[in-house]
């Protein structure tokens, strides 16, 4: 009979010495690897700043001399936009495609000097035909099918663009590589105090700050540092944030929803 006790069960085995087998008991093993697997669908909180296991993104506080002022919370509709990677690399290579001057340019047999008479009579040398010493076969010739003058812009939704750049920053506060700065006080352009506020923060790669358009003092001060690109809020592009390896924010400069 079972445990219920039903009738009609076929009756239990019994034991070689009389009396009925125990049933098997489940392997130890199944019960560890269930937890551990359920411990792996765990949420894991990040170290520090970035984007924790509640979905709030935060970013460290600095001081124009690098102290540490605490976490800055970051707006989720502009740093917690999920990956696209299709996108960014339409946009920027749109982007990319704008900056090239195409100003490349060959000349034709038209174009070049020269070649207006036939070289030879049509018949009777024994070579072959010629109309012009200006060919694209002869040196000194025309090119043919060569480059010319054109525009390599690439048209572009606005929409895509500024979703490309939100991506772009999302991407730079979940690795916890976007800083906000109070104000940079720097009563003069001085490098060294850039330095000071680099050396603080702890930024040793290439960084990017973001500036308002009268924060004239600051963007002398990091003028001469090699690997520190200022740009305007204005001018942001999601390749600038790409090829950062951190993004520093001003408290005017920082953006709190989308559009603004």
């Amino acid at each position: 009979m079972s445990e219920l006790g039903l009738p009609g069960d076929p009756p239990a085995p019994e034991a070689p010495g009389g009396g009925e087998v125990a049933a098997e008991e489940p392997a130890a093993g199944a019960a560890e690897a269930g937890a551990a697997a359920d411990a792996e669908l765990e949420p894991k909180e990040s170290p520090g700043g970035g984007q924790a296991a509640t979905g709030e993104v935060a970013a460290p506080r600095w001081s124009s001399s690098g102290e540490r002022l605490g976490e800055q919370p970051l707006a989720p509709a502009v740093f917690a936009v999920p990956e696209n990677v299709p996108l960014l690399h339409q946009v920027v290579t749109a982007q990319l495609a704008s900056r090239r001057a195409g100003t490349q340019s060959t000349r034709t047999r038209a174009e070049v000097r020269g070649g207006s008479a036939k070289p030879y009579r049509q018949k009777g040398t024994g070579r072959a035909r010629q109309g012009s010493i200006r060919a694209p076969h002869y040196a000194g010739g025309g090119v043919a099918l060569g480059p010319k003058p054109r525009s390599y812009a690439q048209r572009t939704p606005r929409k895509m663009v500024r979703q490309a750049l939100l991506v772009a920053l999302s991407d730079r506060a979940r690795r916890g590589r976007v800083h906000v700065v109070d104000r940079f006080a720097f009563e003069a352009p001085r490098t060294k105090d850039a330095l000071r506020f680099l050396g603080g923060a702890g930024l040793a790669g290439t960084t990017l700050v973001v500036l308002g358009r009268d924060d004239l003092s600051a963007a002398r001060s990091f003028a001469n540092l090699p690997d520190v690109v200022t740009l305007p809020r204005d001018q942001l592009t999601a390749y600038d944030v790409l090829v950062a390896d951190d993004v520093v924010f001003t408290d005017e400069t920082l953006p709190r929803e989308v559009g603004r």
